[in-house]
């Protein structure tokens, strides 16, 4: 398992990043506290951050929330406040209003850095030696850094969670850091190689393309990297991202690392018949439930 994971380490390049926080405003929005945050990265690169939180002191659990693709770079962070069309009812107020402190930043060209092409972005990447993935992965690390030290928050009890691109970076993120103690993802868990086999696989954007992952692991065997952490996948059984044959192909290679944990509890797949590529109230009802339980020692 470790050289797994330090296998998956080198092919995305994973080196956390430092988020050094340049400003903040804090807002009343609706009954709790919504922050406004300007990051920079370590070569000054500015990344737009949102939280949103109880009004008192803590420390609460915590969410990092990794926001989805869905074509729109116009979105990014602002998809916690404001949702998406596969997302409408925003995250960021139901997760405040639920006792946690929650982060979504901007990923690389997307929201206020959408001033650079997803395209161009790649391409330059790969050229480097590098991947797009690879830098959102170790933006998010950072982000949850910086998370973790707030002192309105338990450092100890911080979830992830995301849909579509948001989804694989949850389940990759938790493969490649243990601090996140419980994770949650919607519509995006696949194994990557069926896909391909389907030809499903160009419906994804360019920024998921790490050179020689397929050839060295599965999709599935890097969910089973999370063990023995709780994971909860949640599918629509119409998705075209996640057709049912890449689900359950994913799910042959995650569920043995968690019987192999002694954790086999801990993995479960919510599928939903009829369902496409969105979150559904019954999908955000148990994403609740699973971090009340999971986060806040809540009983299911």
């Amino acid at each position: 398992m470790s050289e797994l994971r330090e296998r998956f380490r080198q092919l995305v390049g994973f080196a956390p990043v430092e988020m050094t926080l340049a400003d903040a405003r804090a807002s009343e929005m609706d009954g709790v506290v919504r922050e406004d945050l300007a990051f920079h990265l370590p070569d000054g690169t500015p990344v737009r951050g949102i939280l949103m939180r109880p009004a008192g002191q803590g420390p609460y659990p915590a969410i990092l929330y990794a926001h989805a693709h869905g074509g729109r770079y116009d979105i990014g962070a602002s998809e916690l406040i404001e949702g998406r069309p596969e997302i409408p009812d925003p995250a960021g107020l139901t997760f405040a209003r639920a006792g946690y402190v929650v982060l979504a930043i901007d990923m690389p060209t997307f929201g206020e850095r959408s001033t650079i092409t997803e395209s161009a972005a790649v391409k330059a990447a790969l050229w480097y030696g590098r991947t797009i993935f690879g830098q959102m992965l170790c933006e998010q690390a950072g982000a949850l850094s910086w998370l973790a030290a707030r002192p309105d928050v338990d450092a100890a009890r911080i979830g992830v969670t995301g849909m579509s691109m948001g989804a694989t970076l949850t389940y990759f993120l938790a493969a490649l850091d243990a601090r996140p103690a419980a994770i949650a993802h919607l519509c995006c868990y696949a194994d990557f190689a069926t896909l391909v086999a389907l030809g499903a696989h160009d419906r994804h954007g360019h920024y998921l393309t790490v050179p020689g992952l397929l050839s060295a692991m599965s999709t599935g065997a890097i969910a089973g990297l999370v063990a023995p952490r709780p994971q909860l996948v949640l599918v629509g059984t119409d998705d075209p991202l996640a057709p049912p044959e890449s689900v359950a192909r994913a799910e042959a290679d995650t569920v043995p690392a968690y019987t192999a944990a002694g954790a086999a509890e801990n993995f479960r797949i919510m599928r939903e018949e009829g369902v496409g590529h969105r979150e559904t109230p019954a999908m955000r009802a148990a994403v609740l439930a699973f971090f009340a339980r999971h986060l806040k020692g809540e009983a299911p």
